[in-house]
């Protein structure tokens, strides 16, 4: 543990120089996690110190391979970087220049001739490949004209539900409402059912006195009149006859008792509509 701390440490004043170091929880989470990051660090420095002395010593053969060549113009052939015309300069800048864009090694004309090829095949790729695009972007195209037509088609077929549901939604709640006011009707009338109910029981209401059998029995009153009547007809003309002995009286005395009985029937229904009704404090409607 000690030898983590002292390598954080001093990993932390590399860091930061001449600022003094920030203070931290010293525990060994903290530490095993600095320890993995100096750990990194150094082997990234590492890594970066080979890096650059390869790039050193690269640079350093390319120099000495620059002075043999001018070497050898020099001795060989005569010429100096001094001694070339702005033109010959030109040029050569111009040929150092391809060099390095078409990244050949040398400036030959074998290397310039399959630089070049490379460069052309890499031209008809992409020319080719630009094409494919060119018609995968006129299909996208046409697919995007079909997909906004379907989009505006989809909008105007949601706009037109959404009216539905909101014109459905309106008769539910009048619906709801009209379920609600029904309900409570429901509730007053059944209380009220039940209040009357409660009222006759109390009144001792028995059921042939009411409404419907006091309409009954005024049905039947009015139909035994209407039985009177040929009766009454009948002895009506038995009165306008002589009188003669017994056929005339045996006629006029079943005459009687048959009036008599339909007399005591109508008068017995007639009481009960008129008196029973009092006694009960029914109304007769």
């Amino acid at each position: 543990m000690s030898e983590k701390i002292t390598k954080v440490m001093q990993w932390l004043r590399t860091v930061f120089e001449d600022q003094p170091v920030p203070e931290f929880e010293v525990n060994t989470r903290t530490v095993d996690l600095l320890h993995q990051l100096a750990e990194s660090s150094e082997a990234r420095c590492g890594e970066v110190a080979l890096l650059t002395e390869d790039h050193r010593q690269k640079a350093a053969e390319y120099q000495a391979d620059g002075c043999h060549i001018q070497e050898v113009l020099l001795q060989g052939v005569g010429l100096s970087s001094g001694s070339l015309s702005k033109p010959a300069s030109d040029y050569l800048t111009s040929l150092t220049a391809c060099a390095m864009a078409l990244k050949v090694r040398d400036t030959s004309l074998t290397s310039f001739v399959a630089a070049i090829n490379d460069v052309s095949t890499g031209l008809l790729e992409a020319e080719k490949k630009d094409r494919e695009m060119e018609r995968e972007l006129t299909n996208v195209r046409r697919n995007l004209g079909a997909t906004l037509m379907l989009r505006k088609t989809l909008q105007d077929d949601l706009k037109k539900i959404l009216k539905i549901q909101e014109v459905e939604k309106a008769k539910a709640e009048e619906r709801l409402l009209n379920m609600d006011f029904i309900k409570a009707k429901s509730r007053d009338l059944s209380y009220s059912i039940k209040m009357a109910e409660e009222q006759l029981a109390s009144r001792k209401m028995e059921p042939h006195l009411t409404h419907q059998a006091i309409l009954d029995i005024s049905e039947e009153i009015a139909k035994l009149k209407q039985e009177i009547l040929p009766i009454t007809k009948k002895l009506q003309s038995y009165k306008d006859l002589t009188p003669s002995p017994s056929l005339a009286q045996v006629k006029i005395e079943e005459a009687k008792r048959e009036l008599a009985a339909i007399d005591a029937e109508l008068e017995m229904k007639v009481d009960i509509m008129n008196i029973m009704p009092k006694q009960h404090g029914v109304p007769l409607k």
